[in-house]
């Protein structure tokens, strides 16, 4: 039987299906698309990752921001982003951050994603995917335990997704959850093109800032 994408449910049984994700030909495909589609994206946007780390140093001398988020099999890893709040912002999910931590280079790339470009050199070491579930803190909690209850962590985060597509944020973990579940399960070459097109055309939002 090929291996497919499923819905997982704790317990013995999320242990043994766990090992189907992701090794199958289909894993591999993608796998290799990321790869390719990564290492090519940095070489390409080179000058463009240039230019949006200058301005972000104009703004706070410290261009890029590294945060650890959790990963596949609940791995911790250091996700790497532009700078779009100021230092020492709170260490927490986007929503529960006040607007006004927000620089003025950064109210720029979070509407455009640019943002999101240095996560490409995360994608070519195997710690995300172009697409996947949004990686969250380990201090949220409840996002994470609805995420291992459905077999989330079985996959590899992504940069973009069902979820981001559609402006599904990290405000409402179970929908979230469900979201991300649903989506590792009709995840294929096709759907996979698809969401990168509706991220690059603009399609969906980050997590936003609180208004507060």
């Amino acid at each position: 039987m090929i291996p497919k994408f499923t819905v997982m449910m704790g317990g013995a049984d999320a242990f043994n299906q766990r090992k189907l994700v992701m090794t199958g030909w289909r894993g591999l495909v993608l796998r290799w698309l990321d790869v390719l589609l990564a290492g090519t994206g940095l070489l390409v946007l080179l000058p463009v990752l240039l230019v949006v780390g200058l301005f972000c140093w104009t703004d706070t001398r410290s261009p890029l921001f590294a945060q650890e988020r959790v990963g596949r099999d609940q791995r911790l890893f250091v996700l790497v982003k532009f700078r779009t709040m100021r230092p020492g912002t709170a260490s927490v999910a986007s929503h529960l951050v006040s607007s006004s931590a927000v620089t003025r280079t950064g109210v720029f790339l979070r509407r455009t994603k640019l943002d999101e470009l240095p996560q490409l050199w995360n994608v070519l070491l195997g710690h995300m995917s172009l697409v996947g579930p949004r990686p969250g803190l380990s201090n949220q909690h409840q996002l994470t335990a609805a995420r291992e209850a459905l077999g989330v962590y079985a996959a590899r985060p992504g940069i973009t997704g069902l979820a981001q597509v559609n402006g599904i944020d990290m405000s409402t973990p179970e929908l979230l959850a469900q979201t991300d579940a649903r989506m590792l399960r009709e995840l294929g070459v096709l759907n996979y093109f698809k969401f990168i097109f509706l991220t690059v055309t603009g399609k969906g939002a980050g997590d936003a800032a609180s208004a507060k």
